[in-house]
């Protein structure tokens, strides 16, 4: 990928959505630095869109008007809604080069539809969206948009992850890939309160679990088995041929609900309450606000409980926390309001959630040779038949430290978040490469994809280079590409639902390319 380089004037950004992913973003732009000097991307936070006054607060102190050393906004740096900002900014101009969008998935095609003609570049969060008729709708109006469209695919650019695809793809360190077993490991508790509890635990309001957390994993396993080695490279992907998978919902559903919990639907007003693992008060106070630890999920549950925590003790902060996990649904309560929120208080059996808590996708590759321009020898090289399967399970100690192993013609290759295993058949040897960890999450995915946002959005601004061109310099793929790993999600589902295996050329032909 690139390198920094001078730039005429610094990238200016909009963020929209001050939650946990706004801040990743906004604190990998502001504070990254050049490993090799003092340089600062060149990039500031220039604004931020946020509904809730506290967020849109703390986050403007925070990387705006705060380093500025002002304690309030001036006009253009912080606005309510983001269809205000539109409005603002296609009669006087959108003021910034990029925008960041940290909303939940099911508002990103609107937002993404709305800011088309400002000529804005974009930065979205995965996915871009739910649904896989807006998936098609985004790469009709984007394709020739003239803009860098980046998906939060962060998995590609830790350096973990670098390192791994260097070793198998460039200095090819066990031969040529037969075969990958890759892993998520979601965190037992962490699939409760994101997948039973919040935001995402309903297919009907975002989507599938595959793809609000694991599409991620699909893409790496693409970029790792199916993007051309160098992104510039003119080569086509090697594809997969079929796509198989099975999952379900195996324990968070009421005929798993212990028979001592009886009526309850909350766990404050359960009986086994101080029996159950995944007991509310356990999980938030117990576990992490009485041990002063007020970050994620706690602030997920109240965004101001850091405030309270800080200013009136642990006792006030406690309650303001008890009283969130105490509210809860009726029957008498309308759909909508339901799903317009999380509830981290409700009885993990007795929640409206339906999405898979675990899911096995299958991937098969066939023989694809092409010519390379000097015979026929080579025309297999990276292209031969394959396999890969993919794991997501909730119930697991660690959470989301990715681990698996590749198998090669001339070697095997084991993984974990921290570590990596090479192992040479002809010597016998194994050696051990611990890769840079960066910080931040997602092992310094949050930092490196941010970094080379802004330098492609740099290149594009401030040195002519095509956004095209800066995309797949900098981010290291195309729009097509990050097309394809959605619409992988979507195939996958296909074939869970039918209890089929399809045909991923012909799917991707009817579904997307037709």
């Amino acid at each position: 990928m690139g390198s920094i380089s001078a730039s005429a004037r610094q990238v200016r950004m909009l963020v929209i959505g001050a939650g946990s992913r706004g801040h990743a973003y906004a604190s990998a732009i502001t504070t990254h630095r050049h490993d090799t000097g003092p340089t600062h991307i060149p990039a500031i936070i220039a604004g931020v869109v946020e509904p809730n006054t506290y967020k849109r607060g703390v986050f403007g102190q925070k990387y705006i008007w705060g380093p500025a050393g002002r304690t309030s906004p001036c006009d253009g740096e912080e606005w309510t809604d983001w269809q205000t900002w539109v409005e603002h900014a296609e009669t006087h101009g959108a003021g910034v080069d990029a925008i960041a969008i940290c909303v939940l998935d099911e508002m990103h095609v609107d937002i993404l539809a709305a800011v088309k003609g400002l000529g804005v570049h974009i930065l979205c969060e995965k996915p871009l969206a739910p649904r896989l008729g807006d998936i098609q709708t985004i790469w009709d109006a984007y394709k020739d948009a003239g803009v860098v469209l980046g998906v939060c695919h962060v998995l590609r650019y830790s350096p973990h992850n670098i390192m791994l695809r260097d070793l198998v793809r460039v200095k090819k360190a066990i031969g040529d890939i037969v075969s990958v077993e890759h892993t998520e490991p979601v965190g037992w508790w962490h699939f409760s309160h994101s997948y039973v509890r919040g935001n995402w635990r309903k297919e009907s309001k975002t989507a599938p679990s595959l793809m609000t957390k694991s599409c991620h994993d699909i893409d790496f396993l693409l970029w790792l088995m199916c993007s051309p080695t160098h992104a510039e490279s003119d080569e086509p992907p090697h594809a997969p041929k079929y796509v198989a998978s099975s999952g379900s919902r195996k324990l968070f559903r009421k005929t798993r609900k212990p028979t001592a919990a009886g009526e309850a639907t909350n766990c404050l007003s359960c009986p086994i309450e101080q029996d159950c693992i995944y007991s509310a008060r356990k999980i938030y106070v117990e576990r992490r606000l009485e041990k002063g630890d007020t970050d994620w999920p706690v602030s997920i549950v109240n965004p101001e409980i850091e405030e309270c925590y800080k200013s009136a003790g642990l006792e006030p902060a406690r309650d303001m926390l008890l009283t969130n996990l105490k509210e809860d649904y009726s029957r008498e309560m309308p759909q909508e309001e339901i799903d317009a929120r999380p509830w981290f208080g409700r009885c993990v059996w007795e929640s409206d959630n339906d999405v898979n808590d675990d899911q096995i996708v299958t991937m098969t590759w066939e023989d694809d040779p092409i010519e390379r321009g000097h015979g026929t020898a080579d025309a297999l090289e990276g292209r031969a038949e394959k396999t890969a399967q993919f794991h997501m399970i909730a119930f697991t100690e660690k959470q989301c430290d990715r681990r698996g192993w590749i198998y090669g013609t001339k070697g095997e290759i084991e993984y974990d978040s921290f570590t990596i295993k090479v192992h040479d058949f002809a010597t016998g040897r194994t050696e051990s490469f611990v890769p840079k960890q960066m910080g931040g999450g997602h092992g310094g995915g949050d930092s490196g994809l941010a970094r080379q946002f802004v330098l492609a959005v740099d290149a594009a601004i401030n040195q002519a280079v095509p956004a095209e061109t800066a995309q797949k310099r900098y981010l290291g793929c195309t729009l097509e590409e990050e097309i394809r790993s959605h619409a992988f999600v979507f195939a996958a589902e296909e074939a869970r639902h039918d209890r089929k295996v399809v045909d991923w050329d012909v799917w991707w032909h009817d579904h997307v390319q037709a």
